[in-house]
């Protein structure tokens, strides 16, 4: 596979740092690396997105994450491995990823449920992480991003 043009964000470079910005204040935000990186590999399976996949499959064991969380992400509602906050967490990503698959794609029952585990900051994070996920995820898939070479895990 090879990519259709240039990273958007290689054409232009304050893309980037808007991205980076963004990601900066999810890392600020109190969340568990390791729910941020779940959100982020749920997120990408969701879209399809090869080069994030690849991409975050490098960054497991610099995380933390074990390798049953990752397998079980799919069934992560049914799996042991996930506490019920992580379970909050990947419901919304899901919710926010498919927005167009619900008339209420974020139910006030699913919102107290996250805010029963995250506080304002924490929430706060959490939504940014989801988004700016599905951001890259809409990018690389659109410009077919070279899994082989995901260029932001470098």
């Amino acid at each position: 596979m090879s990519n259709r043009m240039k990273n958007p964000t290689e054409v232009f470079p304050q893309a980037l740092k808007g991205v980076m910005n963004l990601l900066g204040a999810v890392s600020a935000g109190g969340l568990p690396e390791t729910t941020t990186e779940l959100v982020a590999i749920r997120v990408s399976q969701l879209n399809g997105c090869a080069a994030c996949l690849q991409g975050h499959a490098t960054r497991l064991d610099a995380v933390g994450l074990p390798i049953e969380k990752v397998v079980g992400l799919p069934a992560f509602r049914e799996s042991p491995f996930f506490d019920e906050a992580e379970k909050a967490a990947l419901a919304l990503a899901e919710a926010v990823t498919r927005l167009a698959d619900a008339e209420d794609p974020v139910p006030d029952e699913l919102w107290r449920e996250v805010t029963k585990h995250y506080d304002e900051k924490q929430a706060a994070a959490l939504v940014l992480c989801i988004a700016t996920h599905n951001l890259f995820n809409r990018v690389n898939v659109t410009v077919r991003e070279d899994p082989s070479d995901p260029k932001w895990a470098r």
